[in-house]
């Protein structure tokens, strides 16, 4: 058995076998109820594993012990995973190996047990099940599942740069054969307990109140689990080394088109999936092993780990002082049935919100709920909406033309146009209409939320909610409060976000908020890049392999010309010189050439699923030369804009913490989450080494000739200071991240 004495144990550690409760409820029969008295959440620690190795010890099939139950506290807690505090905290790589490898050997044993039919081994699994909760119940010859909404299965490690270490390449691979697996550890998804029993991954389902019951009954062998049998698959698949090499090479082809080469973990999984089949159990578990330790313990894991826990963190912004949320909305209202009225009007129906949508143009409702029954029937289509759901998501909503029927309307949110006179005759109408408890949010991205609310009656409840288009794909939503927002209405527009899938960030009411004003200094400064002669394709292209979701170019053509322009301006108008707009896309303007939405911008858009960049593009820019400047510097002149205005944002308080500034980067921007946020990468290039690019970019002669230029590389108060303090944004020495080695990221594992 294991000595897990060595390892590190957490100061509130349990004493030994306090963890895992073992129940003899009826005569060869042995339950584990994984309950460790330290947590209130089951989490695999180190005193977890320890325990439970000493649990399957005590299960003897020579004293008649025929069946074992592994279960949770209750039907909907199973466990949780790993634990993400001592993945985040760990920086020796040889504490993970050998951590993972006495995992390896207590699900070895339990493995065993099973062996020739001595003892049938039983999971019953209910509510998230995600990771290594997972990996433990495969090492179970039958994987029981409570059939419920919370009911949550799958193996989610790669989104935090590390692999199933415990089990998961192999033990999946081989329960539901190579091309499932990879599709599973690959996309991290989660999925829900009848899709994961029709994939295999789950091998029957049952309702909660009856999942003891089954559990028992499969173990003791009064039930039997349905057979599932993949020979044919198997040899032809899995066991075919020319199946197998084309598998592998249509998925390293797939995952570098997405991650660029910048995210090792999917590359080192794919390799390890690919090969299962055709490697045993020990040595599977020595290269799972090797692969976490290093995985585990480098920069890309750690930056993903910080970004993850922000994201949890921000599912607290709706909890007061006691930890107890706002009561949920049943009842909602968006006056504008534009595009982004429309969408966010679609989401909260959908989320379980009875939401009426109001416009004064028939023709606007009707394009409204046309788009929401297009959604609703596509998400049914795909499955991800069961028939009965996609039926009261449509019943949701409904539309109405002006502000009728709000007397019992708890929440309104408006999307009207982005003109302040127009908002506040809007929400002075809504106030008079609604009770006087009702939440009134505003959908601005670039007014002030204080002075929205000068035209309502109790101002306390007027908060601003900005969402990013599309509404449905982008995943933050910016939480303004006003002057006079109360802090209960800031919960509430918090809760609001969270139930409608997004992630929260509170931002000060602030030209520009925080993500807008962040991203106007980096798209004018690749316009300018673009007008001084950097090639379009090339300036594409290093912005994307920097790690951008997609080059400053295609973002402009998305958000459209119109829009990006009027935000340039508001920004000019509140910050001065150092948001001088570019003048490059005023006369697209004027030749009603916006982008996406005309089908041509700085791309031609009559393909709009593969955009190519416009043959004359050469008219948008001044020079009629091409420049040639290092690619470090293009990068920097876009990148270290951002960082320098997100250090200004930082000191005004726009955000409370920097971390909040990273997720909203990553969430609001598309900021590369390999790199951790802005500021987290910031950080690792460091204060002065940033303040010396700053200066040097300065000194350029095009910048330097710029009205306003050489102040927008004028360094920030905050970053003057961290570079003499020798200091990061996140308050340890700036530590470098060096970039993986890509020859090692393809022989890992």
């Amino acid at each position: 058995m294991t000595d897990w004495s060595g390892l590190p144990l957490p100061e509130n550690a349990p004493a030994r076998g306090t963890c895992v409760r073992i129940t003899r409820p009826e005569l060869g029969l042995v339950e584990l109820v994984l309950d460790p008295p330290h947590r209130e959440h089951v989490v695999l620690d180190v005193p977890l594993w320890r325990d439970i190795a000493l649990a399957v010890e005590s299960v003897d099939p020579e004293a008649g012990d025929r069946g074992l139950v592994l279960r949770g506290r209750d039907p909907l807690h199973f466990a949780f995973g790993a634990d993400i505090d001592a993945i985040e905290a760990v920086q020796d790589s040889e504490i993970v190996r050998r951590l993972t490898l006495a995992v390896h050997d207590v699900l070895g044993r339990l493995e065993r047990l099973a062996r020739r039919g001595r003892v049938t081994t039983v999971a019953a699994l209910g509510g998230p099940v995600p990771g290594g909760a997972l990996e433990l119940a495969l090492g179970c010859r039958v994987v029981l599942a409570a059939d419920h909404p919370k009911t949550r299965v799958g193996l989610p490690e790669t989104k935090l740069g590390i692999i199933p270490g415990w089990g998961g390449t192999h033990r999946l691979t081989k329960k539901i054969g190579i091309p499932a697996a990879l599709q599973a550890i690959l996309s991290g998804r989660l999925y829900d307990a009848r899709r994961a029993n029709r994939l295999g991954i789950v091998d029957r389902i049952t309702p909660p109140e009856y999942l003891e019951r089954v559990a028992r009954d499969l173990a003791m062998g009064r039930e039997r689990a349905p057979a599932r049998s993949r020979p044919v698959a198997r040899w032809l698949v899995d066991r075919n080394p020319l199946a197998a090499w084309f598998i592998e090479r249509s998925a390293r082809k797939r995952t570098l088109a997405k991650s660029h080469g910048h995210y090792p973990a999917p590359e080192v999984a794919i390799e390890l999936v690919v090969r299962a089949p055709r490697t045993g159990r020990k040595d599977a578990a020595a290269k799972e092993a090797d692969a976490v330790a290093r995985l585990a313990t480098g920069p890309v894991c750690k930056h993903l780990l910080a970004v993850f826990r922000s994201s949890e963190a921000a599912k607290k912004l709706s909890q007061d002082g006691s930890g107890r949320t706002p009561p949920a909305f049943e009842r909602g209202a968006v006056v504008g049935a534009g595009v982004m009225g429309a969408a966010i009007a679609s989401l909260m129906a959908e989320r379980g919100i009875a939401t009426r949508i109001s416009d004064l143009e028939p023709e606007a409702l009707d394009r409204a709920l046309i788009a929401h029954r297009t959604e609703i029937a596509r998400k049914r289509k795909r499955r991800r909406l069961r028939p009965h759901e996609a039926m009261a998501a449509l019943d949701r909503l409904d539309g109405v033309r002006g502000l009728i029927g709000l007397s019992r309307t708890e929440l309104v949110v408006e999307a009207v146009a982005e003109t302040l006179e127009v908002k506040r005759e809007v929400l002075a109408q809504v106030a008079a209409a609604v009770p006087d408890d009702a939440l009134i949010a505003t959908n601005t991205s670039s007014l002030s939320v204080s002075a929205i609310a000068q035209a309502v009656d109790h101002p306390e409840r007027v908060v601003g909610l900005h969402f990013f288009n599309p509404v449905r794909k982008m995943p933050l939503v910016e939480v303004v409060p006003g002057e006079r927002t109360s802090q209960e209405s800031l919960r509430r527009a918090a809760a609001l976000a969270l139930r409608l899938g997004k992630t929260p960030v509170v931002v000060k009411d602030v030209a520009g908020f925080l993500v807008n004003r962040l991203l106007g200094p980096y798209l004018d400064e690749a316009l300018r890049l673009f007008e001084l002669g950097v090639h379009a394709a090339r300036l594409e292209q290093l912005l994307g392999d920097f790690g951008m979701p997609m080059g400053p170019l295609r973002l402009l053509d998305e958000v459209g010309f119109d829009i990006a322009q009027h935000t340039a301006t508001s920004l000019y108008g509140a910050y001065g010189d150092r948001m001088r707009p570019s003048e490059v896309l005023a006369p697209c303007i004027a030749e009603k050439r916006l982008g996406k939405k005309s089908g041509r911008g700085f791309y031609d858009w009559s393909k709009p699923e593969r955009p190519e960049l416009a043959e004359d593009l050469f008219r948008l820019r001044r020079s009629g030369t091409l420049v040639d400047l290092p690619d470090e510097q293009v990068v920097d002149r876009c990148v270290l804009s951002m960082v320098n205005e997100a250090a200004r944002a930082l000191q005004e308080g726009v955000v409370a913490t920097p971390a909040e500034l990273d997720l909203a980067t990553i969430f609001g921007t598309g900021f590369a989450p390999f790199r951790g946020g802005l500021l987290r990468h910031a950080d690792s290039l460091g204060a002065g080494s940033i303040l010396e690019r700053l200066a040097a970019i300065a000194e350029c002669p095009d910048v330097a000739k710029r009205t306003g230029g050489p102040e927008k590389f004028a360094p920030a108060p905050l970053l003057e200071r961290l570079a003499e303090e020798g200091r990061g944004f996140h308050g340890s020495p700036p530590l470098a991240a060096p970039e993986p080695d890509a020859e090692e990221t393809r022989s890992a594992g």
